[in-house]
C-alpha cells in the first residue's frame, strides 16, 4: 500500500534562509506560470498552454533569471506539475457540475512546499540526517522508521514556522490485525464524541473549546499589532502555534481511537453524514471541533492497512428517531437525551439507541450485498 511518513526537521538559521528563498522563488514561478496560462487564453488566438510547454521553457527562464539555478531543477518541475493538477481539477469539477474553483495566485506565506518528485534525487536521508540539494545536511527527528520505497519527498513549512519533511512511499508492508468476528455501529455526536452499539461511550475531548480563551487573547494582541511590524509577526506565529497544537491533539486522539476500535471490531458501521450541510447550523463550531470527517477518513485508512477490517457507511436518516427495539417512530428534539418508546417501553440513552439503529442498518446492507453476490453466482 501507499503511505506517507512525516518528520520534524531542524534547519539552522542559514538553512532556513536558503529554504525560505527557494520557497519564494517557487511561489513566483507558480504565479508567473498561472499568469502565462491566463494571458494566453485571453489573447486573440485563445491559445491553451500545457505543462510540457512550460516545462520546455524552464532552461530559458534560468538563463534570464539566474537565481532560479539555486532551486533543484526537478522541484521547479514540481511547481509546474502542481499548477497543472490544479487546472485538471478545475476542469473535472466543471464537467461534474460542481463548484469549479479556478486556480488562484499564491500570496506571501501561502506557498509552503518544495517538492522533490524522484527519491533520492535532490533530497534523501544521509548518515541519520536529511540532505537537501543546494541546502546541505539538516537535523531530522526520525521517531519511526521509513517503510516501503520512498517515491517523492516534500519539504513543508508550517504557519508556525516549524519545518517538516514528508516521504510518500510505495509498497509499504500491510499490518493485518487479528480477526474478532465482532461488528458494531457507531453514533457520532457532540455531547459524547461517539457511542458504540456495545454501549461504550467515548467522551468528547473538545480541544478547541479548551483552548478558546488562549486563542482569544493571542488573536486580540494580533489584531492590535501594527501591520508589517515584528511584533505582529511574532503574534501571528503564536496564534498559528495554538492552532497547530489543537490540530495535533485532535489528530492524535483520532488515530488512537481508530486503532482501539479496529482491535475490537472487524466491521464498523458509521453514519454517512452530510457534514457540509450540518456546518450551516448553529452547532458549526462544535462540529468542526469534533472533525468527524477526518476521523472517518483515518478509520478507513487504518482499516485498509489492517486488511481484514471493514468500514461501512449507512444512511443516517431517522437513526435517532426510530426505536431500536420495535422500529416505532419516536419524535425527539435535540434536547431530548433519553429515548423512551411508548410502544415497547424501551428506555435507553438517545445515542445508544442511534448506534443500535446504525448497527441494524449496516447488517441489512451486508445481507443485501451477500444476497446480490449469491444471485450473481447462480446466474453465472
Amino acid at each position: 500500500m501507499r503511505k506517507s511518513y512525516k518528520y520534524r526537521i531542524y534547519p539552522s538559521k542559514t538553512s532556513q534562509q536558503i529554504l525560505n528563498n527557494q520557497l519564494e522563488l517557487c511561489r513566483q514561478l507558480y504565479n508567473a506560470a498561472l499568469e502565462q496560462r491566463i494571458s494566453a487564453y485571453k489573447s486573440v488566438n485563445k491559445r491553451n498552454i500545457f505543462y510540457y510547454d512550460q516545462q520546455n521553457e524552464l532552461p530559458d527562464l534560468k538563463d534570464a533569471f539566474p537565481e532560479y539555478k539555486e532551486v533543484f531543477s526537478q522541484s521547479l518541475l514540481g511547481v509546474l506539475k502542481t499548477l497543472d493538477t490544479a487546472y485538471q481539477n478545475f476542469f473535472r469539477r466543471v464537467k461534474a457540475g460542481q463548484t469549479p474553483g479556478f486556480p488562484r495566485f499564491k500570496g506571501k506565506d501561502r506557498f509552503s512546499s518544495i517538492i522533490f518528485p524522484q527519491y533520492p534525487y535532490g533530497c534523501q536521508i544521509k548518515k541519520g540526517k536529511l540532505y537537501i540539494s543546494k541546502v546541505g545536511l539538516i537535523n531530522i527527528k526520525l521517531h519511526r522508521p521509513i517503510e516501503g520505497k520512498p517515491k517523492t519527498v516534500t519539504i513543508k513549512k508550517a504557519f508556525s514556522g516549524k519545518w517538516y519533511v514528508i516521504f510518500s512511499c510505495d509498497d509499504v508492508p500491510i499490518k493485518p490485525l487479528p480477526k474478532t468476528d465482532v461488528v458494531c455501529g457507531i453514533d457520532l455526536g457532540i455531547m459524547s464524541f461517539a457511542v458504540t452499539s456495545a454501549n461504550e461511550v467515548i467522551e468528547n475531548p473538545k480541544f478547541f473549546k479548551k483552548s478558546e480563551d488562549l486563542l482569544a487573547k493571542r488573536q486580540q494582541k494580533l489584531s492590535r499589532a501594527k501591520r508589517g511590524s515584528n511584533n505582529r509577526t511574532k503574534q501571528r506565529i503564536l496564534v498559528a502555534k495554538a492552532y497547530e497544537k489543537i490540530n495535533s491533539q485532535r489528530r492524535d486522539f483520532h488515530f488512537k481511537l481508530a486503532n482501539d476500535l479496529l482491535k475490537k471490531y472487524d466491521t464498523i458501521f458509521v453514519e454517512d453524514l452530510n457534514i457540509i450541510k450540518m456546518m450551516q447550523s448553529h452547532f458549526a463550531k462544535n462540529i468542526a471541533d469534533c472533525s468527524w470527517n477526518n476521523f472517518i477518513t483515518i478509520l478507513q485508512q487504518k482499516a485498509e492497512e489492517a486488511v481484514v477490517k471493514e468500514i461501512i457507511k449507512v444512511n443516517p436518516k431517522n437513526t435517532s428517531q426510530i426505536c431500536s427495539g420495535c422500529g416505532h417512530f419516536v419524535s425527539k428534539n435535540l434536547s431530548d437525551r433519553v429515548h423512551s418508546c411508548p410502544n415497547c417501553n424501551l428506555v435507553i440513552d438517545r445515542d445508544l439507541n442511534a448506534s443500535l439503529n446504525v448497527l441494524r442498518a449496516g447488517l441489512a446492507l451486508l445481507a443485501d450485498s451477500h444476497r446480490a453476490k449469491e444471485t450473481v453466482k447462480l446466474n453465472l
